[in-house]
């Protein structure tokens, strides 16, 4: 044995010779029987060790490809689920925007159909613009319109909204115009106080608020009175809204004077959409007629409640809404003539000087006593006023018409 341990001293010799003589005996030996396996006594004990020894890299190799394929197909899912996606959000972007649009235009027609409402019921003639700049300053307050002279547009012509004044144009060219805010230092405008019916003059200051600076502190002028544009400043129709009353104090730099500050009724700050009144109507509609009617009735009522609070109306007024029967009577008609139609005119008994009818026979009663009674009805003696005549007149009067003289009664000779 030493020597055959001496003779092969090399490792690798060694564990060659092992393995071929391990490989004999595999090939040699079968598996034993197994109950559990019928068939394993077909088996080698070699194929069992290489299965054996083989089998745990087969898995490890199976499973890093099976690992391998599904990250791979994961990534390619991933990134088309990532371009999907990049799609669908690219898709919500428009239709958000498309929606915001839509939005935009309903809120515009919704501006524009106030706009034509307003224009239907106060003014004719009018031409309906769009804010496209600002001056850009603080101190200005002038905007740029998208209409100018080829529109019909002229300097000094007022700009509104339906919910009140805005301004005037103050420079037009061929295709855009400047419009000056009434905020403007520079832009004014005359005003009613509709409550109190005190006509003032509207100045913007240079913190951009609408004032009244020529008025004295009145008692009367409260917050939250309506101010109305007057119609004196030829350029803003009558009865247009400005603001509201917002506060009054005593102005320190025009004694005695006071500083009523307005809230706009317009808000000047968001202006998208304007009309520029180009003309007036004339007349005004029938519907605007019974309005401005019906309200300087009440308004003429009111004044005459507050200014004679002893004066009651006797009648109840008329119900608007009741019908009205064109047969009944007027209330304040004149009681029927004799003139009427259908009737043949009568002429009036005239009375003579002597106090009886013509064609009757004279009241002998009243002229000489016993004498017979007449059956004619004796007329009421009418008194006329009698004129004062001096003490001793040098010469009468002469009257131009001759009075009849009264027929002297026939006296009876006693026999």
């Amino acid at each position: 044995m030493e020597s055959f341990f001496s003779r092969f001293k090399n490792p690798l010799a060694l564990i060659v010779i092992l393995l071929v003589q391990a490989v004999a005996l595999g090939v040699q030996i079968h598996r034993p029987t197994d109950q559990a396996s019928p068939d394993g006594s077909q088996v080698r004990l070699l194929r069992l060790w290489a299965l054996s020894i083989m089998s745990p890299f087969e898995r490890v190799s199976t499973g890093t490809g099976h690992g391998v394929r599904g990250a791979w197909s994961n990534y390619l899912d991933l990134r088309h689920v990532r371009q999907n996606n990049q799609d669908l959000r690219q898709e919500i972007a428009n239709l958000r925007l498309q929606r915001a649009a839509l939005a935009e235009d309903a809120l515009e027609g919704q501006r524009l159909q106030s706009l034509l409402g307003f224009q239907q019921h106060y003014v004719s003639k009018t031409v309906a613009a769009q804010v496209i700049g600002t001056s850009g300053t603080d101190q200005s307050r002038v905007l740029t319109l998208d209409k100018g002279a080829q529109d019909g547009l002229k300097p000094d012509m007022a700009v509104i909204t339906p919910d009140g004044i805005v301004g005037k144009l103050r420079d037009v060219f061929p295709h855009t115009s400047q419009l000056l805010l009434v905020s403007d230092p520079t832009s004014g405008a005359g005003v009613i106080l509709q409550a109190t019916r005190i006509r003032a003059i509207l100045h913007g200051s240079p913190q951009g608020r609408i004032q009244i600076n020529n008025l004295t502190i009145d008692s009367r002028i409260k917050p939250g009175e309506v101010v109305l544009t007057s119609g004196g400043d030829q350029v803003f129709p009558r009865g247009l809204p400005v603001g509201k009353v917002e506060s009054m104090v005593p102005d320190p730099e025009h004694q005695p004077y006071a500083l009523i500050t307005l809230k706009p009724a317009a808000n000047l700050n968001q202006l998208e959409e304007v009309l520029v009144i180009t003309g007036i109507s004339p007349t005004l509609g029938a519907q605007t007629q019974e309005e401005l009617a019906a309200e300087a009735a009440a308004r003429a009522a009111d004044t005459s409640a507050e200014r004679l609070p002893g004066l009651k109306a006797d009648k109840p007024e008329a119900d608007p809404t009741k019908p009205v029967d064109p047969n009944a009577p007027a209330e304040n008609a004149p009681p029927p003539s004799d003139n009427a139609p259908g009737l043949v005119p009568k002429p009036k008994p005239v009375v003579h000087a002597d106090r009886f009818t013509y064609g009757s026979p004279a009241a002998a009663a009243d002229l000489t006593p016993g004498a017979p009674k007449s059956d004619a009805v004796p007329v009421p003696h009418e008194t006329a006023p009698k004129a004062d005549v001096p003490a001793k007149p040098k010469a009468a009067p002469k009257s131009d018409a001759a009075k009849p003289e009264a027929p002297k009664p026939e006296q009876e000779i006693p026999q």
